[in-house]
Parts: structure tokens; sequence; C-alpha cells
């Protein structure tokens, strides 16, 4: 039985065989890509660079997991803690081992430049570049101008503060983006080159979508790229071998997948991530469609249409629109996954990177294709209307980008001092030797803290995590002040109208207040002692002048830590008295 080609190869109807390259010939060659993928980078990195040494305070709960698995303490949050998957990007926490095991990551400087800040923002740009070569990839198959398709999908890139914040945070965006772009290149070229239906084809897409769901739990949902792309070309000569090819991706998908899924269960008790039951994810509704037009308005409607419009012409009238079909199938998966996945509190779309970057190469290759079919009066229209409305998208998109540097998502460096080093701070003066502290953000505060952190968003805490997932809050709270008991306590943000501990009876029976903010939703805000820890009022008092001197002028500089670092190194059992390290 032979394969049914989905789209003729391209390469010959752009250009004839050429002769043996010389050494200098072929330099010629791909010194173009070379420098479009290098100019799309700097761009990028351009657009990542006016957000500073800003890292999202949730990357740092990978990198405290990363210290101390590196350290041979095993999956744990902090020394002393039990195994709790508080994580749930188990290869970008490899990659953060490797970095640590190698001196490259939480062991000092570079130039200047703290190496928490710097190695996952180099890795960020790195996966950045391999989504670049990716493209080009794509591109040389079916453009004779493969460097400027790529560095324009790049400009596009780099113009959605969306794509360029996260892959820049910390987190594993960057990473999850480039296996979802190779999955889509992958089936791209394969149904060019008429190999789709061939087994390594089959077998690497299968690999790539375990790796997905091993960076992000929703990347499990690209495990249906390859048997969709399948079913979208299949004739009735290749029933056969289609259903055979798709059980082997398949498989290629579950083994190790499947292998993570043993361990975690033998490891932790459960088959999915602490994080997901503390997130209470739910099924999804028809009502979830309507956030595919929230991505719609924040990238710009027009500049969309106009991508749509190349798109659908390159579907009806290109030789490879087969191909351009293929590669639509990665990019409706990523829209479905966003939609699907519980809306995020940190803003700026975090779970659409795989969005934006199959966005900018599908519009891309659809617009080189239909600007190559266009009579020269069409591509100067084509051409007109992408450009007005690019310059109408890019204004909103620039502004975007502003707002979010002037209040940037919470930042890692403001929580390691506001939570994990004034606390520490407040334990030494109390002459404490150790203590337990409940509060909501994890991230920064467990690189820093000396102190056993409750996590109060339940992330770490599986007890927690399942009060949250059954919407049990007077549970939470008898967890609390009945077992845990916490040597201090801090709320502040919804937390306190959320679970409603600041606002308990028992906190103003068993608590001094140390410091306090305004009340939220007319819940109390700030931090707490347990009474029973502190031996006189003239104690008290000295901890209410440290908090009053040092906690406000934090909260007023809280965004200014996008422009700074918090110090070299962070380590636990540093103070805003003296960070000594």
């Amino acid at each position: 039985m032979t394969q049914t080609l989905t789209a003729e190869p391209v390469a010959s109807q752009d250009k004839p065989e050429a002769p043996a390259e010389t050494g200098r010939g072929r330099l010629r060659r791909i010194a173009p890509a070379v420098l479009a993928i290098l100019a799309g980078l700097a761009l990028i990195a351009w657009r990542a660079s006016i957000y500073g040494n800003w890292i999202v305070d949730d990357a740092a709960i990978t990198f405290a997991y990363a210290r101390d698995v590196a350290d041979g303490l095993g999956p744990v949050v902090a020394p002393g803690s039990a195994p709790v998957e508080g994580f749930s990007n188990p290869t970008w926490l490899v990659l953060l081992v490797l970095g640590r095991l190698l001196g490259l990551f939480d062991h000092g400087t570079w130039f200047g430049i703290p190496d928490y800040v710097l190695f996952p923002k180099l890795l960020g740009l790195l996966c950045c570049a391999g989504i670049l070569v990716l493209c080009h990839h794509a591109a040389r198959a079916v453009t004779k101008r493969p460097w400027l398709a790529t560095f324009l999908a790049a400009a596009v890139m780099a113009a959605i503060p969306s794509f360029v914040i996260w892959c820049f945070s910390g987190l594993e965006n960057s990473l999850y983006a480039l296996l979802a772009v190779g999955i889509a290149v992958l089936l791209f070229r394969a149904t060019i080159d008429g190999r789709l239906l061939t087994a390594r084809v089959g077998i690497i897409a299968g690999v790539l979508a375990a790796l997905a769901a091993l960076t992000r739990p929703d990347g499990a949902i690209y495990a249906g790229a390859y048997p969709l792309a399948v079913l979208v070309h299949l004739h009735r000569d290749t029933i056969a071998l289609s259903v055979r090819r798709i059980l082997v991706s398949v498989a290629a998908f579950i083994v190790p997948f499947g292998l993570y899924l043993l361990w975690r269960y033998l490891e932790f008790g459960k088959l999915v991530p602490n994080t997901s039951v503390a997130k209470s994810q739910g099924l999804p509704t028809v009502a979830n469609l309507n956030r595919i037009g929230e991505l719609l308005d924040y990238v710009g409607p027009a500049l969309v249409l106009a991508a749509l419009i190349g798109i659908g012409f390159a579907l009806a009238k290109c030789p490879w629109r087969a191909a351009l079909a293929t590669l639509l199938v990665p990019l409706t998966l990523a829209v479905l996954a966003y939609v699907v996945i519980e809306p995020d509190w940190m803003g700026q779309f975090r779970f659409a990177t795989p969005v934006w970057a199959l966005l900018a190469i599908t519009g891309t290759l659809g617009v080189f294709g239909a600007l190559a079919q266009c009579k020269p009066r069409g591509q100067v229209v084509l051409s007109l209307g992408l450009a007005v409305s690019a310059a109408a998208s890019g204004s909103g998109l620039m502004a975007q980008a502003h707002q979010f540097r002037s209040e940037p998502t919470l930042s890692m460096c403001y929580v390691a001092d506001r939570i994990g080093r004034t606390f520490n701070a407040y334990a030494d003066m109390l002459g404490l030797k150790g203590g337990t502290l409940l509060a909501p953000d994890l991230g920064g505060s467990s690189l820093t803290s000396r102190l056993h952190i409750v996590d109060m968003a339940g992330l770490a805490e599986p007890h927690i995590a399942e009060l949250i997932n059954h919407g049990d809050m007077p549970g939470l709270r008898d967890y609390v002040f009945n077992q845990v008991k916490p040597t201090f306590i801090h709320s502040r943000g919804p937390w306190g109208p959320g679970n409603g501990v600041s606002s308990d009876p028992r906190i103003a029976r068993d608590y001094y207040p140390v410091i306090s903010y305004p009340p939220q939703e007319g819940k109390p805000a700030g931090d707490w002692v347990r009474k029973d820890v502190v031996p006189n009022q003239a104690m008290l008092t000295k901890l209410r002048q440290y908090a009053d001197r040092t906690v406000h002028e934090m909260d007023a500089k809280q965004f200014e830590w996008p422009l700074r670092h918090c110090d070299d190194t962070m380590r636990r059992g540093q103070t805003t008295v003296n960070k000594a390290f």
C-alpha cells in the first residue's frame, strides 16, 4: 500500500536543483538565515530587556525545588518538608537542576547579574532561538525568502508583550512554546515532503507531545496533533497505514508520560500534580470558547483578520495548502488548551504563549503563500492592509508593554524580602530557632525563609489543596488554627476575603498584629505573631517598630524590583536587617 501525498514537494517549484556546493557557496546560502535568526532574536531580547531583572514569584517555587533536588534532598520545597509535587513543569525543573549542578544557577553572579535572574532568562532566549530556527526550517520549504519570513515572524512575537513577558519570566513558557512549534514544524515539513505516514514522524511527534505534557499539564493536548493531522489528510487507500501510524505515535507519547505518571504516583500518591488540585481545574463548558475573544482583543482584531484573510487565500490557492492545513492543527490545539484551562490571576495571558508563537509562524507563512499567488495589485492591497492593521495593533500592544513594566506581576524579589527575609528578622528578634509561617506567596519566600512555610494557596500543601478544591473554607480555618497553629501569619490581597483566616475570631484570640494594611473587602490584612512566642509587650513594640520602619519602604518600592535585583544570592536565613552572604 502506498501513501497518497498531500502536497507536492515545493523546493522544485522555487528553484532548480543546484550543483554541489562549495564552502563559500554554502556560507552565502546560510548567511541570510543566520543573520535573520540573530536579528529576530536580538529584537525579542531587546523587548525583554525593558522588564529588567523581573522574575515572577511563581517561578521561584521551581527554583526552590531545583535547589533541593540538586542538593540531594529530593522533590521538596524546603529542607525537612515532605515530598509534594508543588511544581507542574518537570522538564523545566530538570534544566534548572542541571544548571545548578554545573554551577550556572543559584550560586552567585555573572558579570554582576545574579545567576538566578540570568540563567532562566538565557534558557528562555535559547528556546526563542530554537523557535526561530524551526520557523526558518518551515519557511525554506515554501518560499525563496525564508530569512525574511523568519525575521517577520520574530518581529510579530517580539511585538506581543504576552509572549515576551512570559518567555522571560523564569517560568517554563519558552520551553513549552518551543515544543509546540517543534511539533507543528515537524508535521508541516512531513506533509510537504510526503513523510507524514512514516513511523519516524509519528514517534517524534509523540515524544515531543510527552515532553510538552511534562512541561505544562495542558501540554497533553498535543498528543492529538499527529492523529488529527493524519485524519485531516486521510485517504481511503491509506486507512490501515494511518491507523498503524496513529497507534505508534500514541504509544510514543504514552511510554515516557506514563513512566512519569507511575513515578508521580509512587512518590506523591497522586496522578495529578498537587498544583492542579489546589487550582481546582474543572471541566470545560461552551462558555470557555468566549475566551478566544480575549486573545483577539489583546493582539488586535484587525491584524488577526488580515492574517486570516492571507491564510484563507493561501489555503485556496497555494500548492502547499495541505501543509498549511496541517500547521493549523497544532495552532487550534494551542487555542483550545488556552480556553479550557482555568483563567490565571497573573494577567498578560500567561497560558497563551504557544498560541502567539504558532500564530506568528502560521500567519507569516500564510501571508507569504497568499502574496506568491496574488497578482501585483493584490500584493499591494494585502501588504497595505497588513501594514495598517499592524500599526493599529502595535499602539495597543505597546501600551500593554509599558503598563506591565510600570506594574509587573508579583516579583520574586519583593516576596523574598517582604515575606522570607522579613519574617526571618521577626524570628531572630524573638530568639526563635524554628517556627512556621502561613503565607500565600511561596516563591521568593521559599528561597530565603528559614521558617517552615505553610502554603496558604495549597500549591505545596496537599491538605490545604484538597480543602480549597472542595471549597471548604471553614475546614481550612479549623486546620490552620487547631492543627498547624503557625508561629506567624501573613495575609493580604484576595486571601483574606477568600479564606477568612484573617477575620476568624481565633486570630484575635491567639495572635498579635505586627503590621496592618487597610482592610480588603472588609477583611483585615497584614502580619500576625502568635501570642505565646512574644515574651513581653516591649518585644511586641520592637517588632512593630521594625515592621513599620522596613515593610512600608518595601511596599513603596514594590514595582522597582524589575529594574534591580534582590542581592547577589538568595539563601535561607537571610534577613532584611543584615543581608550577609
